[in-house]
């Protein structure tokens, strides 16, 4: 027992001994209480300062840090905050952005009619061509020979029915001369009945004559429409944006497999373009057709083309949950092009609600 008392008086601090405690005393007093202000004042002072910071900027996030660094702490994140809203760009309120691309809703692939070889090729891509104008021929030989053959049957009906007409003129007249003779006693009965029967035939002949020669004549328009679908025309005004086909090759209306082609290009009309866009099925609500929007090209970011909804397409995709909208373009500009990526902002959008 007495080691253990000796082993803990060992142990045993003499403060008064100990040169890195203070001193007890009035001076000792003196500087605790200077301490103790310094640190009042260090936290008085970033209260103040954070409801400074409340009142001019969104107050920065986590508990102020005390003592006389509090305030240095906060201005440098009101700061920041601020610099982040400067630099995020200005959005409407409530507005909805959604991301499409330029179509155009007049395009086609122009084809002959029938099927033929490729003859000539008059375009090509990038080219503006106008209603009616040529595009392509086809090689249109046997048609033109059944052209040639169907208007030669017309000039055959013509003169056949030239001689019946010949032939039923003087058949009448016999019939007239019978008739007189007939009624004085000098012609029989058999005779004028004849005359009659001879009259009424020539008749039925040159009326089966003209037929026939409205029939060749109608063939023969016929055949030069045939004539007239080897050439390949523009059905609308537009730009030629894909060349199909080159002079040599088969090409038809309907695909056969194999080396035939079904086009000979395709054409564009650049007045019909337009942006689609899908809305998501939770935001549809918001968009309303004659809604002001503004359209912004992937290509020129920097651009931004006022347009309008055109119509809602009433119709949902269920794999991607988005409905289709259609949009109008306010102007014509040789720079949008179709397929063009782009985006655009529904300016007064209003919520479903």
């Amino acid at each position: 027992m007495d080691n253990k008392r000796d082993l803990l008086h060992s142990l045993k601090i003499d403060r008064r001994e100990d040169p890195a405690m203070p001193a007890q005393g009035t001076s000792g007093w003196v500087r605790v209480a200077g301490v103790a202000g310094l640190l009042v004042l260090g936290v008085v002072g970033g209260v103040v300062g954070a409801r400074l910071l409340g009142e001019t900027g969104p107050a920065a996030s986590g508990p102020a840090a005390s003592g006389a660094n509090g305030a240095a702490v906060q201005a440098p994140s009101a700061a920041s905050a601020a610099g982040t809203a400067n630099a995020a760009p200005a959005r409407p309120a409530g507005s909805l952005v959604a991301s499409g691309y330029i179509v155009a809703r007049r395009t086609a692939t122009v084809s002959a009619e029938l099927t033929g070889r490729v003859q000539d090729v008059l375009v090509d891509e990038g080219m503006v061509v106008t209603r009616g104008q040529e595009l392509a021929r086809l090689d249109a030989t046997l048609a033109v020979i059944d052209l040639d053959l169907a208007k030669a049957r017309v000039a055959a009906a013509q003169a056949q029915a030239e001689g019946l007409s010949a032939d039923l003129r003087d058949a009448e007249r016999v019939l007239q001369r019978t008739s007189s003779l007939s009624r004085a006693s000098n012609a029989s009965e058999a005779e004028l009945t004849r005359a009659q029967a001879r009259a009424e035939t020539l008749r039925a002949q040159l009326k089966g004559a003209r037929a026939e020669m409205e029939v060749a004549r109608i063939s023969v328009a016929r055949q030069a429409e045939t004539v007239d679908r080897h050439v390949v025309r523009a059905p609308f005004d537009g730009v030629v944006i894909d060349k199909n086909a080159q002079p040599g090759e088969i090409i038809s209306p309907m695909s056969s497999g194999g080396f035939t082609r079904t086009g000979v290009c395709t054409l564009v009309d650049m007045t019909s373009l337009e942006v689609e866009v899908d809305v998501n099925e939770a935001n549809i609500g918001r968009v309303r057709p004659g809604q002001k929007v503004e359209a912004v090209l992937d290509a020129y970011p920097d651009w931004k083309i006022a347009a309008s909804v055109i119509a809602v397409v009433p119709r949902a995709n269920r794999d991607k949950a988005t409905i289709k909208v259609r949009i109008a373009l306010d102007q014509r500009d040789a720079r949008v092009l179709p397929d063009m990526g782009a985006k655009v902002t529904f300016l007064d959008a209003r919520s479903s609600d």
